[in-house]
């Protein structure tokens, strides 16, 4: 009986030291778990602290520019947009001399528009203006000259051509028909270059009047007095403007129309034939 007594009371204290020391494991456990996480679940605050790098969690991207209020959209960055504080590229400068001309075409009515400079070999023009309309009447085809020669011949179609017109035929001018404006080649039998190779040159072909007549500049007939008067008009008016007026009578080149140029001579001489 003894025996059996002290037996019970050995596994009494062997069940006992087994229950303590599974609770000491325990409780050594839950304090290794809670010694990792600063998360409280009741807080709702996060697992890892804000700010702190890990190997588990990367640091959040620092987003700039736009993507800083969007940055869910990976194509909305800095280089999606051009930088404000970087200067744009210059542009080529307008002499004051092609803005004072342009003011004057405005002034007269013109109707024009600038076309990107023409290089090509001897010939160009730095700053090109291409003429549709000179007030009402039509340029056909649009002439393309220097600012200068579209001025000049503005002046010309308004204080000479439209009032010998009316003088003439009791009409005003519809349309001016022209041949040829900038056209890079030389003179016809010559190793000079044409003013046509500079813009500074333009040829009529025919003038288109409001009543139907369209007056071509060849040469008119003997008894066509009305025309020939006119055309005599168009050729000494067109003097007093342009420094070389060449038309039908000249040579056989000019035998169609009327060549109307502003090359600059020494000492002013101007050629009208």
């Amino acid at each position: 009986m003894a025996k059996t007594l002290g037996a019970m009371l050995a596994a009494a204290r062997r069940n006992s030291f087994a229950r303590f020391a599974v609770g000491l494991v325990a409780g050594v456990a839950i304090t290794t778990i809670s010694a990792c996480t600063t998360g409280d679940v009741f807080a709702l605050q996060p697992a890892v602290d804000v700010g702190s790098q890990t190997a588990a969690v990367p640091e959040a991207p620092q987003y700039v520019g736009l993507q800083r209020l969007v940055p869910s959209n990976p194509y909305m960055t800095q280089a999606a947009y051009p930088r404000m504080d970087e200067p744009m590229s210059p542009v080529e400068q307008m002499p004051a001399s092609e803005i004072d001309c342009r003011n004057e075409l405005k002034r007269m009515g013109v109707v024009y528009q600038d076309v990107q400079p023409i290089h090509e070999g001897q010939c160009g023009i730095d700053f090109p203006v291409k003429v549709s309309a000179i007030g009402s009447v039509a340029m056909q085809p649009a002439a393309t000259l220097t600012c200068n020669m579209a001025a000049t011949f503005a002046a010309w179609t308004k204080n000479e051509l439209q009032p010998a017109a009316r003088w003439r035929y009791f009409s005003g001018v519809k349309a001016i028909h022209q041949g040829s404006s900038y056209s890079c080649r030389n003179i016809a039998g010559e190793g000079v270059l044409s003013e046509h190779g500079k813009g500074n040159a333009l040829d009529v072909m025919s003038i288109e009047l409001n009543n139907g007549d369209d007056i071509d500049v060849r040469k008119p007939g003997l008894f066509a007095f009305r025309t020939r008067g006119f055309l005599n008009n168009v050729r000494a008016d067109g003097c007093q403007y342009f420094t070389t007026v060449l038309g039908p009578g000249y040579n056989y080149d000019h035998r169609n129309h009327f060549h109307f140029d502003i090359k600059n001579r020494k000492s002013g001489y101007r050629a009208c034939r």
